[in-house]
């Protein structure tokens, strides 16, 4: 072999062989050595890697044990990593690698309570300065032909929320082929991920670098919210007690031209889910929801859910006794956060709102417990089970959407209702049918206005509801309505009030604002009663809860009257009870077997109305109205003739007795009475029959006429034992006028018998008060609240002057500073230090009632609070030798100086005073029932107590 060859062949394996000695052992023993080196000196915590080996013939690199962090608490470390360089990089322009392995790979993400990432603390790099980054620069030319990470573990930690977020992935892989920085070339990725916690991640798509595009499907499996929910927590104060949520979608996702995000085929399905209050209330319980058909686009702004199916929902909520809903409280904001929020909505300004359209939804089988706290008695309603349909739902509102929806709603109520509605303009078409909705929902809303008790009562109508516009409103219903069985109690005096068996209106056609009709109403044994107490009042008056007045409360326009129409009401078998519990004895009376009709009633035309009704009295007396009258205006036109037939004389032997001094031993009434109203002209005829009358035993009554009773009896007797009076009565209704023919009951009784010097005593007997002193009302001294005998003065009072309309009420009120001084520097010093207490808990961020009134302060803490209290009252410092005394005595010298001052405050008297004018006031509108108008409050005075230590209020009467 020839010397050049050798050489040659010598060299090249020495070549070989330093190549070979180079890239097996020397540069991974430097790489490793500069690789250890740079983390010892970069790394916050013990970092090494093992091995580093390098296959300088196929460009195969692997580097073995890379561990960042304590021995079995590294927070980022692998087994091995493999990466193959191909040879064509050297002429292909791109940096080719056909295969990237990374096998055993651990990573921790944490995030402190600050805020800290684990990760960017890894290590203290040294500071660079960065070249700016050219515009439209070319990213670096890469291929890899395939990557994959395999058995790859993840553990997320974050402390940031209440309640640590954690979860890991102890089986993660991932592969991508054909990954590529070079414009139009993509790359086919997979990856799979599952671990203890759940939420089983399956990932399949296309990427492309250049420019950032992704396409494929990703499902998620067995989702727990729990694993999340400390985020939402901190957020909404709601407790999680079950969750689990599986989704799926394809997407596609394109940055080359902003951000353009499609998903489609999207499924969600949430089963089950329960959430509590934080005080461990039941809010929500559900079966399951189930989306499906479901695509969001985020560049039109556009989700669109072809399909929602939900199963079984139950919800709890309230309306709190301050009128806000429990839910609302719960999702309040502080005002700092609402202000903030304000702020970047206001510099966004307008943006182009989101559209959610809904396809198809079916709700099935829900609940709703319903609470109402305003009302004094709670109120909790039962709906369900509700199933709700709804389609072509769209959130812009301009497009109507079908509504179908079914529930229950009480024990035994049902409500339907289907249509189509549009949100914007607002408008709906819809059909409503209620059945047995249990009236008794709205006792709790009665009691405040009425003491009336709704004993039974069904709802049920078929309606057609028609909604054209909110402002104005332009509301329409049409169809019937009926309530079965309406059963109302007198709970004043635990007997029936109103009832009947039904109630039908058929022909309803209401139009808001402008008109009601109703072409027929049918009451099938309707029942009332009707009494007059002992008092004088009656039934009626005294279930009306009165209602405090508001002062100086303006009338506004009420507008065009509503147009009514009310085509026919028949009355089948009704009844009815009066009595009369002022008389002595008692007088009731019963009507029984009422039937008849009354014609059209409508207010827009002065077409009179017919009416024809029959009863019985007492069972057997028979009783007739027939005529005509514009119930709206009866001083207009009114024809109306009564007759009643054979009624026992016996029955109203109480009028008899208190009117005419004597009792009804026997004896028969037929009265025929007529009335004739013709434009506020009255002309009636009554025409009074007495048959077989016998009186009875005298009656000791105060009203009785004083005339010869028994003699007018026996000459006003024909001689067949009757007795016949007529009584015509004409007149002008606005100022009526009366001529009584052929026989005039002169006698008038004197009713006025005035005292000029005790004019309280004269109106206190108009009320059986005489001997009542209502000219003065008394006070415990230091206090403005009324005592039970000036109370039961002042409805004396009250009830006098309901009687003298004319009489106006003056009231000075008055305070005695011997009496009420020391007691009002008490109250007052208290009140100091409750405010003045409340202000130091204020300052140091205790928490607080909403009053101080509602606090208590502890005598060790007035003690402390009294020397602020009487620098600021007296404006002085305590006198010097205060200093040499004990602190005990020097505490009660500064307590009786600050009582002494307000003792004789002629402020506090003088409020004191007005207090009282002003309570007596108070006591007559809201309890009295007397308009303010009537009661004037003048100037106060001071005076002096009475023996008892009481103080007196003078009260004046006067003429308006």
């Amino acid at each position: 072999m020839p010397k050049g060859l050798k050489r040659a062949l010598s060299a090249l394996l020495i070549t070989v062989f330093l190549y070979s000695l180079i890239g097996f052992l020397i540069l991974p023993g430097i790489a490793l050595r500069i690789a250890n080196q740079q983390l010892a000196q970069y790394a916050t915590l013990p970092a090494s890697l093992q091995r580093v080996q390098l296959n300088p013939f196929t460009l195969e690199l692997s580097l073995w044990g890379l561990r960042i962090g304590e021995s079995g608490q590294e927070q980022l470390s692998f087994q091995r990593l493999y990466a193959n360089l191909q040879s064509d990089s050297l002429w292909s322009g791109a940096l080719h690698l056909s295969d990237v392995e990374l096998d055993g790979a651990r990573t921790e993400i944490l995030f402190d309570k600050d805020g800290t990432l684990n990760l960017t603390q890894l290590f203290n790099l040294p500071q660079s300065q960065a070249e700016p980054k050219a515009e439209n620069s070319e990213p670096f030319p890469l291929r890899i032909d395939s990557i994959r990470l395999r058995e790859k573990s993840l553990r997320f930690q974050d402390l940031r929320p209440s309640e640590a977020v954690e979860f890991a992935y102890d089986a993660l892989d991932l592969e991508l082929h054909n990954l590529s920085t070079l414009a139009g070339d993509n790359a086919e990725m997979t990856m799979t991920a599952s671990g203890p916690h759940g939420a089983q991640i399956d990932w399949r798509g296309q990427v492309s670098l250049t420019p950032i595009t992704s396409s494929g499907s990703l499902s998620v499996s067995d989702g727990r919210l729990s694993t999340f929910w400390p985020y939402v927590r901190d957020a909404l104060p709601l407790v999680l007690k079950e969750g689990q949520v599986d989704l799926s979608s394809d997407y596609r996702l394109d940055l080359s031209s902003g951000t353009e995000l499609q998903l489609s085929k999207i499924k969600v399905q949430l089963a089950p889910f329960a959430i509590d209050d934080p005080q461990g209330k039941p809010l929500v319980r559900l079966q399951r929801l189930d989306i499906d058909n479901t695509s969001l686009d985020l560049a039109k702004q556009q989700v669109v859910v072809g399909e929602v199916r939900s199963q079984g929902l139950e919800a709890w909520a309230a309306r709190e006794a301050d009128g806000q809903l429990d839910w609302q409280k719960l999702f309040a904001k502080p005002e700092s956060a609402k202000s903030e929020a304000a702020e970047p909505a206001e510099q966004a300004g307008e943006s182009k709102p989101w559209q959610v359209l809904l396809q198809d939804v079916q709700l099935r089988d829900y609940k709703a417990h319903l609470a109402d706290r305003v009302p004094q008695q709670e109120v909790a309603v039962e709906v369900g089970p509700l199933n709700l349909d709804l389609k072509n739902f769209d959130s812009l509102g301009d497009k109507p959407f079908d509504l179908r929806l079914d529930t229950g709603l009480g024990k035994q109520g049902k409500l339907q209702a289907a249509g189509n509605v549009q949100l914007s303009p607002t408008s709906a078409q819809l059909k409503v049918a209620t059945q047995d909705i249990d009236l008794r929902l709205a006792q709790a809303y009665l009691s405040p206005f009425i003491r009336l008790e709704l004993r039974s009562g069904l709802l049920g109508s078929d309606l057609d509801v028609q909604l054209k516009s909110t402002e104005p409103l332009a509301l329409s219903v049409t169809g019937s309505a009926h309530v079965d069985q309406l059963h109302t109690l007198d709970t004043l005096r635990e007997r029936d009030f109103v009832r009947w068996k039904q109630v039908r209106v058929s022909g309803l056609d209401y139009r808001h604002g402008e008109s009601l009709a109703i072409e027929r109403v049918e009451l099938d044994q309707p029942y009332a009663r009707f009494v007059i107490n002992e008092n004088l009042t009656t039934n009626v008056s005294e279930l009306i809860v009165p209602q405090p007045t508001t002062p100086n409360e303006s009338k506004t326009d009420a507008g065009k009257p509503l147009a009514i129409r009310i085509g026919g009401v028949a009355i089948n078998d009704g009844s009815a009870n009066f009595a009369d519990f002022s008389l002595t004895p008692s007088f009731a009376t019963a009507v029984q077997q009422m039937n008849g009709r009354i014609g059209v009633l409508d207010n827009q035309k002065p077409q009179a109305a017919s009416v024809d009704i029959q009863g019985k009295v007492d069972r057997y007396a028979p009783m007739s109205i027939k005529g005509k009258l514009t119930p709206f205006d009866p001083l207009n036109s009114l024809d109306i003739a009564t007759s009643f037939k054979n009624v026992e004389l016996t029955t109203i032997t109480p009028y008899s007795g208190k009117f005419a001094g004597y009792r009804i031993r026997k004896g028969r009434l037929n009265l025929d009475l007529h009335y004739r109203i013709e434009k506020g002209q009255l002309n009636a005829e009554n025409k009074v029959l007495v048959e077989n009358l016998q009186l009875g035993e005298r009656v000791d009554s105060p009203d009785a006429v004083d005339l010869p009773i028994r003699l007018a009896v026996a000459l006003l007797k024909d001689t067949q034992g009757r007795i016949a009076i007529e009584l015509p009565v004409q007149g002008d209704l606005n100022n009526p006028q009366f001529s009584v023919m052929p026989i005039v009951w002169q006698t008038l009784r004197n009713l006025v018998l005035r005292a000029a010097q005790a004019p309280f005593k004269f109106i206190a007997g108009l009320v059986g008060g005489s001997n009542v002193d209502l000219s003065t009302v008394p006070f415990v001294a230091g206090s403005a609240e009324l005592q039970g005998d000036a109370r039961q003065a002042l409805d004396t009072l009250a009830k006098a002057l309901e009687e003298r309309p004319n009489l106006r009420l003056e009231v000075e009120g008055q305070a005695a500073q011997s009496a009420d001084g020391p007691l009002l520097a008490e109250q007052r010093l208290q009140r100091e230090f409750r405010e003045t207490w409340y202000k130091v808990l204020q300052r140091r961020g205790d928490r607080v009632p909403a009053s101080p009134d509602e606090l208590t302060v502890a005598e060790d803490e007035q003690a402390a609070l009294l020397e602020g209290i009487y620098r600021a009252r007296l404006k002085q410092q305590p006198p010097a030798e205060w200093a040499e005394l004990d602190k005990e005595q020097r505490q009660q010298n500064m307590r009786k100086a600050v009582l002494d001052s307000w003792a004789q405050s002629k402020l506090l008297l003088r409020q004191l005073a007005q207090q009282r004018a002003a309570t007596i006031k108070d006591y007559l509108v809201e309890h009295g029932g007397l308009y303010d108008e009537r009661v004037y409050l003048i100037d106060a005075n001071l005076g002096e107590p009475e023996a008892d230590g009481r103080v007196l209020t003078t009260l004046h009467l006067d003429s308006q």
